[in-house]
């Protein structure tokens, strides 16, 4: 090879063989596809794990759920890498209804269910002390998806015995990038009375207390907010001074 001529380094066998790909399920490869540039690698193997997608120095990890699963593979390689999480926060659902045996559809509908940004503190709750580490970024993207389920009677009594079999990507709808602890605090409104609760919280966003609650124990743990007193039963809150 001539001085100065650059090579592709070659495909690791994980590369090459698709390790995690044949287990990979609808909606993580449909915003794996989405996400994509050219020149990204794909299930690339470091420090002892599989990446779902290397762009340069950055790792990048795509988790449809279950940030408890994720959570010591970004600790350990936050170590000496900078990585980027994506997650997906359903704005819109249709939801198809399959046959146990076979698959062909029954039905199609659109859900009633409508999600909203605020609704990504159901799984941050589980890593919320990762995000001021360096080179931690985080993205959520606001999808309309398809929900596959079928009546197996296999599926959790919340759903009646009905299993969700798939899940797919229909649209990308915006997507939202945090890169710091301060970027967090765009979701408490100018007009909170200082301190604040809960309640007042919940008040001023028109959510849930439980996912208010969410909230400030995120913002806490990314020492974002402080606690500075108590009224009755009721944390007191003000936003802390980050450090630059």
């Amino acid at each position: 090879m001539a001085a100065g001529e650059e090579t592709e380094s070659p495909k690791t066998a994980a590369e090459r063989q698709g390790i995690n790909l044949h287990n990979e399920r609808s909606l993580h490869a449909g915003l794996k596809q989405w996400y994509a540039q050219p020149h990204d690698r794909f299930e690339v193997p470091v420090s002892g794990f599989v990446i779902d997608l290397v762009r340069g120095p950055q790792l990048v990890e795509i988790q449809t759920r279950n940030f408890t699963a994720i959570r010591p593979k970004l600790k350990a390689l936050l170590q000496d890498h900078p990585v980027h999480l994506l997650h997906p926060v359903t704005y819109e659902k249709w939801v198809v209804q399959v046959e146990d045996k076979g698959g062909a559809m029954l039905s199609r509908r659109k859900s009633p269910y409508r999600g909203a940004l605020t609704d990504l503190f159901e799984e941050l709750v589980r890593l919320p002390d990762l995000v001021p580490l360096k080179g931690f970024t985080l993205e959520f993207a606001l999808i309309r998806e398809e929900e596959v389920r079928c009546r197996d009677g296999k599926g959790s009594k919340h759903r009646k015995k009905v299993s969700i079999k798939d899940r797919k990507l229909l649209e990308v709808v915006s997507t939202h990038r945090f890169s710091s602890s301060q970027d967090f605090l765009q979701f408490l409104p100018q007009d909170l009375p200082q301190p604040f609760s809960n309640r007042d919280l919940a008040a001023a966003l028109a959510l849930p207390l439980h996912r208010c609650r969410q909230i400030t124990y995120c913002l806490r743990k990314m020492e974002a907010l402080a606690v500075v007193g108590k009224l009755r039963n009721e944390l007191l809150y003000e936003q802390a001074v980050l450090a630059p």
